[in-house]
């Protein structure tokens, strides 16, 4: 039963991606990268790694697709249909992307690491909150200090100039 859920969280991470990818128009997409997002944070859940879960829920779901979602919005003209949606390198990205694909697999089953248990090197979420606000406490003030940026510049780009 258990491998089923996995099985069925992969291919619905695999079908939103593919979806935010394709769709035309930007806020659908963005939508549905959101939706992946929230299958990568169950996916994490599901093995077991509840951190990086919650983590990816707040960070990314919640702040990376609001800064999405303000940009699109304060763009102008974004949702314009006079647009072009599609590019005309389609083909030369899914060759380059189906090569990458393949060398991942390859790399990946290769690697004997990669097929490690990490079931004794478990960490409980004081020792990771712990760590958070005393030894990684710079790097997550300059995370917040590039989101703060990049929703002002996401302002200032959707500016209409008069």
């Amino acid at each position: 039963m258990s491998e089923f859920a996995f099985y069925f969280i992969a291919s619905c991470l695999c079908i939103t991606a593919v979806l935010s990818v394709t769709v035309k128009d930007v806020f659908h997409s963005s939508v549905w990268l959101a939706l992946s997002l929230l299958f990568v944070a169950c996916l994490y859940f599901y093995l077991d790694a509840g951190f990086l879960g919650v983590i990816q829920v707040l960070v990314y779901v919640g702040g990376i697709m609001t800064l999405f979602v303000f940009a699109i919005m304060l763009t102008s003209k974004i949702g314009d249909h006079s647009i072009r949606q599609v590019n005309h390198q389609f083909w030369g990205g899914l060759m380059v992307a189906i090569a990458l694909f393949i060398v991942l697999v390859q790399v990946v089953g290769g690697n004997p690491l990669a097929r490690l248990h990490a079931a004794g090197s478990s960490t409980d979420l004081k020792t990771l909150g712990t760590s958070l606000v005393t030894t990684y406490a710079l790097p997550f003030e300059y995370i917040s200090l590039l989101l703060l940026a990049a929703l002002v510049g996401a302002i200032v780009l959707g500016k209409v100039k008069k």
